[in-house]
């Protein structure tokens, strides 16, 4: 085990020879195993993956656009008391940005307040005019939430970014725990851990409560962009697990402003749309009038309550980086609460000051466009050259409010196998939250981990792998 001690904290030890209470058992029974035996497991994973065809695309790779993507056998475990704090905070701030999508397409109470300008709102390019007065059922937009999370030390968290309109990764918190009782039976045997299998089922029940009102026996499918999409292995996954249809645009067709499917037995009315197609594609009479992903008179159908459609159009203005500055005021305007997770402090480039700052402290800072994704068009200061500073200073000064500015977080580590053996690396968590009638998560969540040693990159599309997540039931 490499224990170099760093300044991050290790979620696992308290220091060279202590370890955290949570990991204790875990520690005793991976102290009885050799590296090769280890090694032997993880080889074991990468080829159940592989046969399970559990890969992700990249894109503008000539290599190759499938890969699997890495596992990590080394579980990371968090108590319930420290699940349960986690959990209050996400729910507050799911409450809030459903709160606030609902709001800026009715009575826009937070821009008469003052709380959030108008031009930060209906200047968003992810804002949807079309959505203006449409009411939803349970009022709420974002029924699937990806809540990415960062911890700095024993009871601090971040919440680094929102995932509101098509958030991806669900799969590989299952698979990942699938694989783990697979392949290591006596931890499970040994160890209270909170299952997640019942994901599926609680998303089919989130989608069934989001239906039009008037229908008590929905019809569900899953919509997908198709095969070579990167989350296709997930849309297909998903649709297997609820036991509904995965269709493309294709298979939709909108008659009378009712949504339809085609099916050998003719045509079967569609009452919702779990989908994992990006708005401006999803109907191109509405947007885009080259695309073929979507389907003709969609929104239309949408907006006349014929169909419901999760995630709603339009969430992406609540997951706009620049719009994440506002959460906690949020939180406090319809809640009346203080927020329970803290944002990461951000500067917003849009503004004078903040601008002024951020281009001073360059090798210092994470400068994120505000729309961006996947890790993608991103500047890590203190892993960056002088030159790709440089470079990326000029992008800023182009258009410096397409960008915010954070600081490097101290992200913590849990240990991982790598080539040298156990050591310690750089993870993330991302908790899928469900909001139908109630909102509700699994006890756990995907958590990401960059392999490279010192990288603060998780995402899977830039090295970064994957590891099984424990709550561990007291």
């Amino acid at each position: 085990m490499d224990t170099k001690t760093t300044n991050y904290f290790d979620e696992m030890r308290i220091d060279d020879v202590k370890i955290r209470d949570i990991y204790q058992h875990y520690q005793h029974w991976q102290s009885n195993l050799s590296t090769g035996t280890l090694e032997r497991k993880s080889a074991e994973a990468e080829l159940l993956f592989r046969r399970l065809g559990i890969t992700f695309a990249v894109y503008g790779e000539s290599s190759g656009s499938e890969r699997v993507i890495p596992f990590d056998i080394v579980p990371r475990i968090f108590s319930r008391t420290e699940w349960t704090r986690l959990e209050l905070g996400i729910k507050q701030r799911v409450r809030a940005l459903n709160a606030f999508l609902h709001d800026i397409y009715h009575e826009q109470e937070i821009i008469k307040a003052g709380v959030i300008s108008k031009k930060q709102v209906l200047g968003n390019a992810l804002y949807r005019p079309e959505m203006q007065g449409v009411d939803l059922p349970n009022q709420v937009y974002a029924q699937i939430a990806g809540i990415d999370l960062v911890r700095v030390a024993e009871n601090d968290f971040y919440v680094l970014e929102d995932n509101l309109r098509t958030p991806s990764g669900v799969s590989y918190m299952l698979e990942n725990r699938n694989t783990m009782m697979r392949l290591f039976p006596e931890l499970f045997a040994s160890h209270a851990v909170e299952p997640v299998e019942h994901y599926p089922q609680m998303l089919l029940d989130t989608l069934r409560e989001s239906a039009p009102s008037n229908i008590s026996n929905p019809t569900i499918v899953v919509m997908t962009p198709g095969s070579y999409n990167s989350a296709y292995f997930e849309h297909a996954f998903l649709a297997s697990q609820m036991g509904v249809e995965l269709v493309e645009g294709q298979d939709l067709f909108v008659h009378q402003q009712k949504v339809y499917m085609h099916t050998t037995d003719g045509p079967q009315q569609v009452h919702v749309i779990y989908r994992r197609v990006d708005d401006d594609f999803l109907d191109p009479l509405a947007f885009r009038p080259d695309s073929t992903l979507g389907v003709p008179g969609l929104l239309d159908a949408y907006c006349s309550g014929n169909v419901s459609l999760t995630n709603g159009v339009g969430t992406g203005v609540a997951d706009d980086k620049s719009t994440y500055f506002y959460v906690p005021d949020m939180i406090k305007f319809y809640l009346g609460e203080t927020p329970l997770l803290s944002n990461v402090p951000t500067w917003r480039l849009s503004e004078k000051d903040d601008l002024k700052y951020a281009l001073a402290h360059l090798p210092e800072l994470v400068v994120k466009e505000v729309q961006g994704s996947g890790g993608y068009g991103m500047l890590v200061g203190p892993t960056s050259s002088k030159a790709e500073i440089e470079t990326y200073k000029q992008r800023i000064l182009k258009d410096p409010a397409n960008f915010i500015a954070q600081p490097t977080l101290a992200l913590s580590t849990c240990p991982t196998l790598v080539e040298s053996g156990v050591a310690p690396r750089h993870v993330d968590l991302r908790p899928f939250v469900l909001s139908g009638k109630d909102i509700r998560l699994v006890a756990g969540g995907l958590t990401r981990v960059a392999l490279s040693e010192g990288s603060l990159v998780v995402n899977s599309s830039q090295g970064g792998g994957t590891k099984d997540t424990w709550v561990l039931e007291d």
